[in-house]
């Protein structure tokens, strides 16, 4: 088993009750919960085989709380909490405040006009002391002079361009040894030059759009495992060839509110 350690959320509360992502358009409760709850199991079930996971309490009134990727960003033993820039999603971060100061982590905090929406929108290199920060969408730029701040290593920040691709971590995962899964069309031309700037050719691998938008981007990398929605043969045999084992888990329930198997899960020992 890896060291690794997640927090995940239990999908009990879990349903399209407003809409705040394009994903969410014509979705509203339109939800099954029986189908949720066997999808999140079957994720839990595979992290659970490779990492230690660990569990926060659904809260009722809070749909959302199941991505717990959105919490915070964890460096080292510091839990840097979201700003959730969306009314709907504000009242989660007290919850996960307390979750994450019980587990032992000091918690920093931006000032409230500020919004920052934790590791989904903040994703550390697995290759280079580099942080990379999504903004445009939900965090905003000026968060990045504070996690300058929280963090010991250079903050890259990367404009978001498509509505669909909201979070950094719908369209760009870092990958162990220094590889990439990323959605070029998703990030404007400066972020398209950071990225090529700093991950060598031979290790981007850039998604079609038939794979963006099945979520191949919002993965779970633990090793050499890649644990994600879908993806094409193409990009199964192009992860082969790189060293890595591909498994598909169906996260469709959750992909209609704009999340999949990356949102659903927050690593607890990074960097």
């Amino acid at each position: 088993m890896s060291h690794s350690r997640f927090l995940m959320c239990p999908p009990l509360h879990f349903g399209v009750e407003y809409i705040i992502n394009p994903w969410m358009e014509s979705q509203l409760h339109a939800t099954d919960a029986k189908v949720a709850d066997w999808q999140w199991s079957r994720l839990h079930a595979l992290l659970s085989e490779r990492a230690e996971v660990t569990s926060l309490a659904a809260v009722a009134g809070l749909p959302d709380l199941v991505f717990t990727a959105n919490a915070a960003l964890i460096y080292h033993e510091t839990a840097i909490l979201s700003n959730f820039r969306c009314p709907e999603r504000q009242p989660e971060s007290p919850h996960f405040a307390k979750w994450l100061r019980a587990d032992g982590f000091a918690i920093r905090t931006l000032p409230a006009d500020v919004p920052f929406e934790g590791a989904g929108d903040a994703l550390f290199d697995r290759n280079q002391a580099l942080l990379w920060f999504g903004h445009g969408m939900r965090s905003d730029i000026a968060a990045k002079t504070y996690l300058e701040q929280f963090v010991d290593v250079e903050v890259q920040p990367l404009r978001l361009q498509d509505a669909r691709f909201y979070h950094l971590d719908t369209c760009f995962c870092p990958l162990e040894g220094g590889y990439l899964l990323y959605y070029p069309p998703a990030f404007d031309e400066a972020g398209n030059s950071a990225i090529e700037a700093r991950v060598p050719w031979n290790r981007r691998l850039a998604l079609s759009c038939e794979d963006a938008l099945n979520f191949a981007c919002n993965t779970v990398n633990i090793g050499k495992s890649v644990i994600l929605n879908h993806a094409s043969r193409e990009l199964v045999a192009r992860l082969n060839e790189y060293g890595f084992e591909v498994i598909t888990t169906v996260l469709t329930e959750f992909i209609r509110a704009g999340g999949a198997a990356k949102c659903l899960s927050l690593r607890l020992n990074e960097a």
